[in-house]
């Protein structure tokens, strides 16, 4: 074996207070969506001043690569950038104050990659193939995966693995967790329109409420999970937005719906996606209205290749320790669009432990909470562990 473990845990260590900055000053300037100006330029500019040549694909998906000795292997390794529209509530002296939020960790794994592509720099010589580096937005929006796939991002070189790291609240700071085959939920973003005919609060038989008619579609759906599917078979539909009206005495004109189907079946989500249509459109018809059901967006079921996550953890251990990773057996109902790639080449998806309150109040909070703090003490830990899975995929080993 080429790299010593204890000597790649060193190397990330004196870069910490680098890998530092650049979470601070993503975490201050955070950005949504599928479009990240400031935070592609950022990013840019600091593989820039490591000597790569970073490549903006697509709509803020940057990708820049580094080869050692040219084998024809490849490794992907991505990180994503968007953060959630998300007001935060922390008392972090750098957090943010312009009503967006990195309340899901996305700063946290930006700089965990910039922090690995530093260390690779220094380990080119021992480098077996090719890195390639990927840097992704609206991972939240489930737009961003299929964009840099679109885009290319499995050509020239193609890659023959991936691999993410994501941070997790309430699990014991640098304990890695993962597990095999499909471990996290696809999910589909929907919306249902609902249209009705408005009119004075006063005179309601003169209008057709809006109101009403999503009042009794919110109600029907619970209908598709309690009894259309099986309960062997995880499903979960979530309304977390229904908006309509203006004013207390005005029936409005429309009311908008928005949420989330998740199972572990593609084929099981799109038969709650034409039942969800079919529900809406016969209830607003029998209330005199309308409905129009979209979807906006989806990421399928998130699949790791048992092989390569045997190959990871063992990486992992090889770092940190027997006691360092936690398989689990069966995963959550949580989404990922990283999983869009597992369907492309063999794929490993880690959770890192971001801090519990055993270990301080201040850790442990909910993902996506406004007031989620995480442990920047890992994020030398992620840095290794990006850099050193890589080298050692590489190396065949």
């Amino acid at each position: 074996m080429g790299v010593q473990a204890e000597l790649m845990i060193q190397a990330a260590e004196q870069l910490k207070s680098e890998i530092i900055a650049y979470r601070r000053a993503l975490h201050q300037q955070p950005e949504v969506g599928a479009y990240l100006p400031n935070t592609k330029e950022f990013v840019k500019k600091a593989l820039s001043e490591m000597g790569y040549a970073p490549i903006e694909i697509c709509e803020s998906g940057i990708v820049a690569t580094i080869t050692g000795k040219n084998t024809g292997s490849c490794i992907l390794l991505r990180a994503d950038m968007d953060a959630l529209a998300i007001k935060e509530q922390t008392d972090l002296p750098f957090r943010s104050e312009n009503g967006k939020m990195h309340a899901c960790g996305h700063d946290m794994h930006t700089s965990m990659l910039l922090g690995a592509a530093r260390l690779l720099k220094t380990y080119q010589s021992e480098l077996k193939g090719t890195v390639k580096l990927v840097f992704q937005p609206d991972e939240e929006g489930f737009t961003g995966a299929k964009a840099m796939l679109d885009a290319g991002i499995l050509k020239s070189p193609a890659p023959q693995a991936g691999l993410a790291l994501h941070v997790h609240s309430g699990t014991r700071s640098g304990l890695v967790l993962c597990g095999k085959g499909t471990i996290m939920a696809g999910c589909t973003l929907f919306r249902i329109s609902v249209q009705g005919t408005g009119c004075h609060g006063a005179m309601p038989e003169t209008g057709v409420d809006p109101i009403n008619i999503a009042a009794h579609i919110y109600l029907a759906l619970q209908e598709i999970t309690a009894r259309e599917i099986t309960a062997k078979s995880p499903a979960v539909v979530t309304v977390g937005k229904f908006c309509g009206g203006h004013a207390p005495n005005i029936i409005p004109q429309e009311v908008v719906i928005e949420g989330t189907i998740r199972t572990f079946n593609r084929d099981l989500s799109a038969q709650i996606l034409r039942r969800l249509d079919e529900i809406s459109r016969a209830t607003a018809q029998a209330f005199r209205g309308s409905a129009i059901v979209e979807e906006l967006a989806s990421a399928p079921p998130l699949h790791n290749d048992c092989k390569l996550v045997d190959q990871m953890t063992d990486y992992v251990k090889e770092l940190f320790g027997e006691q360092s990773v936690y398989l689990m057996e069966e995963g959550g109902m949580g989404s990922e669009d990283f999983a869009s790639y597992t369907y492309e080449l063999p794929c490993a998806y880690l959770m890192l432990g971001a801090g519990t309150p055993d270990e301080t109040p201040l850790y442990g909070k909910p993902m996506h909470n406004e007031e989620v703090i995480f442990n920047e003490d890992i994020l030398t830990k992620g840095t290794a562990i990006h850099a050193y899975c890589a080298l050692r995929w590489l190396c065949g080993e």
